[in-house]
């Protein structure tokens, strides 16, 4: 689970919502949402940083910045930055990319190999703060050979490393002369992009102008607003004042545009999903049969159906039922009966008040979810509703990340995570045991050596057979002992404007809001009707 996943793109920041509501989210003309060439959109949360160099936008379409890859609608690769796919050789252990030629970046310098090479070994640096490095463990060396080739030499055949290089492309003549975790390129970056950065008004909105020299077209929205609008009902009002042109909602909000006929809803595909970490240094959430019980003792199927009002399907672990990486068999029937049994077998008996006990100690945990997000929220209130008829309390509270990361290594969280790219992506920092306590990976301090093993393998093998049956093994191990019990995959539906036309979405990870939804190509947006 990456550390940017679990929190969603970055802490959201302590601004009051009446604060955000009154505040001119607009384009940088300060016009509300309206104008035929621009655009202002609600999002929930928003980054901690808008560098690369530190995680930003490395799932792709970061708007600011281009990788050498990117994906199409249907998620399939083709070159951005750089001039065509690459060329794998020496047995999947070496990647050259052909650049493309006359790019520039927003401040008119030219865009070079060296700006690849500088922006992957920063990464990799060991005094840089990015959680995800481990996404590029593969990583041996990279070669610039002139201007315009860029060559990645491997440490393994890693099969999904073309997938890595949608990670943005940071500027050395500029992110190269500052402190990497602190110089003013994290607020205020230069790209290669559609778009450029005009301002950032933490809390409440990142307001962008089109870049008129862009390689791919200047793009027909010329301001694009992204208003941070972390209170679900107050984004949706804001939708239906004309304050905002599309927003992110959950199922029960966007359901109450059904009837505007001035607004369309796109339901996007994902692998997001809803999970409630179980750490191991908790004496209650850590034990096995606790973890078993909860897993088989949760009626996800009603969560599918009332919470998430039938968007989105039932989770058995990280990779969906409907993706050809699921582990068929592993899926997990609903049984209070047998989950009562598994406790009473363990030796958590009830006691006082309805709640079991077990040498003394309470079968009770914490339980956080973020507040403000109301479909954590309600996962939340039904999975401890669940688990009170299996004689285990769960005390759900709300907070700040701020509030809950500290907390993390002995109470239960109500987190995501998920990404459709590739299983590498999303299951070893969920669930390898020497990322535990690594910021937001391997939140539940999960430790497995069959999982780890497979992990492992399942990384450095080129061959698909053996990578689906290490990641099996993975799968059918989460049923024997679950360090997580995962809800529920999450359609994402976003409501949007009429008017600018039908848009189209891509299958989404966890990660979304700032280039996901609609607006994953506003590039190629037309302006309103």
């Amino acid at each position: 689970m990456r550390a940017r996943s679990i929190r969603t793109t970055g802490a959201v920041a302590a601004t009051a919502a009446l604060a955000v509501a009154a505040s001119a989210c607009s384009s940088p003309d300060g016009n509300k949402g309206g104008s035929a060439t621009s655009a202002v959109v609600g999002i929930a949360y928003e980054p901690e940083t808008l560098s690369p160099l530190l995680g930003y936008g490395k799932d792709g379409n970061s708007k600011i910045f281009d990788g050498l890859l990117t994906h199409d609608a249907d998620m399939k690769l083709k070159p951005a930055l750089a001039a065509k796919l690459p060329k794998v050789g020496d047995g999947g252990t070496t990647y050259t990319y052909e650049l493309r030629k006359g790019v520039k970046f927003s401040d008119g310098k030219p865009f070079t190999a060296k700006d690849v090479v500088f922006t992957y070994e920063t990464i990799l640096d060991k005094k840089t703060n990015n959680a995800s490095k481990t996404e590029l463990d593969a990583v041996k060396s990279v070669e610039a050979k002139g201007d315009d080739t860029v060559v990645f030499h491997l440490k393994y055949p890693y099969a999904p490393f073309a997938e890595r290089t949608v990670l943005p492309i940071a500027p050395e003549h500029v992110a190269g002369e500052q402190d990497v975790n602190s110089g003013a390129f994290t607020t205020k970056p230069i790209g290669t992009g559609p778009y450029e950065l005009v301002k950032w008004s933490k809390g409440e909105k990142l307001v962008f102008k089109a870049n008129p020299d862009y390689w791919g077209g200047a793009p027909k929205i010329k301001n694009f607003t992204m208003a941070i609008v972390k209170d679900d009902d107050l984004r949706a009002t804001r939708l239906r004042t004309g304050d905002l042109d599309g927003a992110i909602l959950p199922p029960n909000l966007a359901g109450t545009f059904k009837s505007d006929a001035d607004k369309k809803t796109y339901a996007a595909k994902t692998f997001d999903y809803r999970v409630v970490t179980l750490p191991t240094g908790n004496k209650v959430a850590g034990d096995t049969a606790v973890r078993r019980a909860l897993d088989i003792g949760v009626d996800r199927k009603t969560m599918v159906d009332s919470i998430l009002e039938g968007a989105g399907k039932e989770a058995y672990g990280p990779v969906p039922t409907d993706s050809p990486w699921f582990t068929k068999g592993t899926e997990r029937k609903f049984d209070v009966t047998r989950a009562k049994k598994i406790l009473d077998d363990a030796g958590w008996k009830p006691g006082k008040g309805g709640v079991r006990e077990k040498d003394g100690v309470q079968a009770k945990f914490p339980l956080w979810y973020l507040s403000g997000d109301k479909l954590r929220q309600d996962h939340a209130l039904a999975y401890a509703s669940d688990a009170k008829k299996l004689g285990i309390k769960v005390e759900v509270q709300s907070g700040t990340w701020e509030v809950i990361e500290p907390r993390m290594p002995k109470d239960a969280v109500l987190a995501g995570g998920g990404s459709p790219a590739d299983p590498d992506f999303d299951q070893y920092t969920l669930l390898k045991s020497s990322l535990a306590g690594d910021g937001f990976n391997n939140m539940a301090h999960y430790d497995n050596p069959k999982v780890d093993k497979a992990l492992e393998e399942a990384r450095k093998s080129g061959d698909h057979a053996k990578r689906q049956a290490a990641y099996d093994t993975v799968q059918r191990e989460l049923v024997k002992n679950p360090g997580y019990t995962f809800l529920t995959h999450i359609d994402h539906l976003y409501v949007v404007d009429k008017s600018y036309g039908d848009l189209t979405t891509q299958v989404e990870p966890h990660d979304h809001g700032l280039a996901s939804g609609p607006w994953w190509n506003v590039e190629d947006w037309q302006p309103k009707k």
